[in-house]
């Protein structure tokens, strides 16, 4: 796919300054390659973070949490 943009020319300085072997082309897949796992991350943090708001005692599909943190340090 084609991309015409305008784009930062101090980024696009570091970014070639960085890597010099790569054309612009490669430039911008490593970059949108980064963003996108940035991205799918910051989508687990998050999945995280509501899970780790509920209390240990809550049940869930998996059972309740606190008592199987009990058991395992019980063994």
């Amino acid at each position: 796919m084609r991309v015409s943009t305008t784009v930062s020319d101090r980024l696009l300085e570091q970014a070639r300054a960085a890597l010099p072997d790569l054309n612009n082309a490669s430039l911008l897949d490593r970059a949108l390659a980064a963003l996108c796992a940035e991205l799918h991350a910051a989508e687990i943090d998050r999945a995280y973070g509501i899970y780790d708001a509920l209390p240990l005692e809550a049940e869930d599909e998996w059972g309740n949490p606190a008592a199987f943190l009990d058991a395992v340090g019980s063994t």
